[in-house]
């Protein structure tokens, strides 16, 4: 059903006779915001379903989703918070959601370019693609890759956000990354596109929306997508289905929608591999990313889900919201560990696979009462705001090794069939409840944030055959955190500093040999300090952020032999980032920023490592990415962005390092009139240069490298109709 609905749906809107159809230019909303006053978002919007406008440029909004505050101007935020537009999406010609991340300097992609996962790190610490949200809610993102088509904007709030978001289901430190579906607009939308990728993937997309009603009330939006063909990994094929409907209501006091998406993704012929080298040996070179070391695997992934949201207004004084979803996520194949261990000089190593089959079945609701009321001269917003996310999961693995060569890989690697089944082996349930207050005074030129959020996570981990209770988790805390935004000398320059904290579950002591074997922690609370400041120039903007954030983890004390493990172990990052965006002049517009760590192991195992740089955080990130409109070619706009990353290690010992990278991308795009249709074309190339490079570290615990993507060539077609 969750297939049919839309396509019956999207059947019945091509054939309405009474629709006029319109497109606005690629780059509309840059002119537009060049022409008119700087439009300001309220620190509360009046209805949730509006997204905040875009800035000079259009390609960063002016405000995103905060939480349970909900949409909030950057301006007003006592953080860094990003927000990237489906008309950046589009330009870009992004494929998954690591091609959105690319243009913001803090974030760096953690797997290899073309594997079935997407995972990040933010501020030197890891996200992965279960930590996504949709609608500010966890749990019902699509697992693996997240689809673009149906996503309007992409929002980065960086730093962990426990106060306002909840706990993620992995913690979330070095951010929260949250999804905004697409809803229809006031004028109608007909559009298809047609695209293909260098190395022989055709994708086909359509996208439809309407609005019906006296005041346009009521909107439909669907979206849907095929891709099928060959990959830039020698003999790897993938297939893609996506699918979703948005339906929306818009009243006076009352807002509403419902969400529903179908996702398959199947592969086959190969997928990327994580390079772990042995202890002793010098990183090698980078391979060819085109060579395939898993030439047998094969896979498919299935995430579905249906999630409804509803504010009403009571008055102009209190208003109430509730969300509630549903997802359930299906894995099969060779998803996960695919690994390549032990790689020597020569380039032998062994090839560790796992031949999985999982599930994941979600439950997710949140609600919550938003008062605003003034004591004296200060301006309250009161929110009370409470979270569950419901978990059921199961899996099953059959693995193997075998021995290869990175250079010239076995073509007949042995792959382990999958399992049949997989059984339940956890129940996760992770429920909290806060209360938040934004103070404003001095008309608006003073606002203080604080608040608390009591956490509760609750674990049962099940043994795959008898469904015996094998270990259990049922630990809480209390998270604060305060934030202010001061502006001095208007609105246009904004002074802010936060203090919060994160929330991730603590470990169990595992080790045979330890004097607390199966000691349960408490969550691990980590801490971040902040201070920065905002500057709107108009047409561009300017933001300057120095943050501290510190992490516990589990180490080992005592003897080697009989050890005892606490949670005083450490890492911290300090950093100093700048981002930028804009229009310079009326026909050119930047996106860039830089990021400076300082990454530290504070605290470990029997102080071996302390004072040595954390794995996987650079010291130096930077991008930078031009627009140009080409005044003697009406339509024709060119574009190009760089980036850069510098050395990292890969091992605590920092004994192996890999190499900064540098990567050029180039694009054109051309927006015509054709037969009474407006047409968009686009040519975006990736790694213009072919640069063969070591993209990054995928684990803290392992020195594991990942492949940066070669050269890519998407060229596609947009036609209304």
């Amino acid at each position: 059903m969750l297939r049919m609905t839309p396509v019956a749906l999207a059947v019945s809107i091509l054939s309405a006779p009474s629709w006029s159809w319109s497109q606005s230019a690629p780059h509309s909303a840059a002119a537009d915001a060049l022409t008119l006053p700087a439009v300001r978002v309220s620190a509360s919007a009046e209805r949730p379903s509006d997204t905040p406008a875009p800035y000079a440029g259009g390609q960063v909004a002016q405000g995103a989703r905060l939480g349970a505050l909900g949409n909030q101007s950057v301006w007003d935020t006592p953080f860094s918070i990003s927000s990237y537009t489906s008309e950046l999406i589009v330009n870009q010609q992004a494929r998954n959601l690591a091609d959105v991340m690319v243009n913001d300097a803090s974030v760096r992609f953690t797997t290899s370019s073309g594997h079935a996962y997407e995972n990040y790190r933010i501020r030197g610490f890891d996200v992965s693609s279960s930590e996504l949200a949709i609608h500010g809610m966890f749990g019902l993102a699509p697992m693996g890759h997240a689809p673009l088509e149906s996503i309007e904007r992409v929002e980065v709030l960086k730093g962990p956000s426990a106060l306002f978001s909840g706990m993620p289901p992995g913690g979330g430190v070095g951010g929260v990354i949250n999804l905004v579906p697409k809803r229809a607009g006031d004028d109608p939308l007909s559009q298809v596109a047609l695209g293909y990728q260098s190395a022989g993937q055709w994708t086909t997309g359509l996208d439809l929306g309407r609005r019906f009603g006296e005041n346009k009330e009521w909107g439909v939006r669907i979206n849907g997508a095929l891709g099928d063909g060959d990959t830039e990994l020698d003999g790897q094929s993938k297939k893609r289905e996506f699918l979703s409907g948005a339906w929306d209501y818009r009243g006076q006091a009352l807002t509403a929608s419902l969400d529903a998406y179908y996702s398959h993704e199947s592969f086959a012929g190969g997928i990327p591999a994580m390079y772990w080298f042995q202890s002793t040996t010098p990183i090698p070179a980078a391979v060819d990313p085109h060579k395939t070391v898993f030439p047998g695997a094969s896979g498919a992934l299935e995430s579905k889900a249906v999630m409804g949201r509803a504010e009403y207004a009571f008055n102009r004084h209190l208003s109430a919201f509730a969300g509630v979803g549903v997802m359930g996520f299906e894995q099969t194949g060779f998803i996960n560990g695919t690994h390549a261990r032990n790689i020597a000089a020569n380039g032998n190593f062994t090839a560790a696979t796992n031949g999985t089959r999982s599930f994941t079945d979600n439950v997710a609701l949140e609600a919550g009462l938003r008062a605003r009321f003034s004591t004296a001269s200060v301006d309250h917003e009161l929110t009370l705001h409470a979270t569950r996310l419901e978990q059921k999961s199961g899996s099953a693995t059959v693995s193997a090794t075998a021995t290869s060569n990175i250079y010239q890989p076995e073509k007949n690697l042995v792959m382990p069939a999958p399992p049949g089944v997989a059984p339940k082996t956890s129940d996760t349930s992770l429920s909290s409840l806060a209360l938040i207050d934004t103070l404003s005074f001095m008309e608006d030129r003073i606002r203080m944030t604080w608040g608390l959020r009591h956490q509760r996570i609750q674990t049962n981990n099940y043994h795959a055959s008898t469904g015996a209770v094998t270990a259990q988790y049922d630990k809480s805390t209390v998270s604060p955190a305060l934030a202010l935004v001061v502006k001095p000398w208007g609105p246009t320059v904004a002074l802010y500093a936060n203090y919060t904290e994160g929330l991730s579950k603590g470990d169990t002591v595992s080790d045979a040999q330890a004097t607390n074997r199966n000691f349960v922690f408490e969550p691990y609370q980590t801490q971040q300090k902040e201070i920065g400041v905002k500057w709107d120039a108009g047409r561009f903007a300017h933001t300057l952020g120095l943050f501290q954030i510190t992490k516990p983890t589990m180490v080992a004390l005592g003897s080697s032999d009989h050890p005892t493990y606490t949670d005083d172990g450490e890492k911290q990052v300090r950093g100093l980032e700048w981002n930028t965006w804009g229009a310079l002049v009326r026909n050119v517009r930047l996106l860039g920023g830089a990021s400076y760590n300082q990454g530290v192991q504070t605290k470990t195992a029997y102080g071996r490592y302390d004072g040595n740089t954390a794995i996987g955080v650079p010291r130096w990130q930077a991008n930078l990415g031009l627009e140009w409109d080409a005044s003697a070619v009406p339509g024709l706009t060119l574009s190009g962005r760089m980036t850069a990353t510098s050395g990292q290690y890969l091992d605590a010992a920092n004994q192996q390092r890999i190499p900064g990278w540098a990567t050029l991308d180039a694009g054109v795009r051309y927006a015509m009139d054709w037969q009474g249709r407006k047409t968009v074309l686009r040519l975006n190339v990736n790694n213009l240069l072919d640069r063969r490079y070591w993209s990054g570290s995928f684990s803290d615990s392992y020195a594991m490298a990942t492949l940066g993507a070669p050269r890519t060539v998407s060229v596609s077609a947009t036609v209304d109709f």
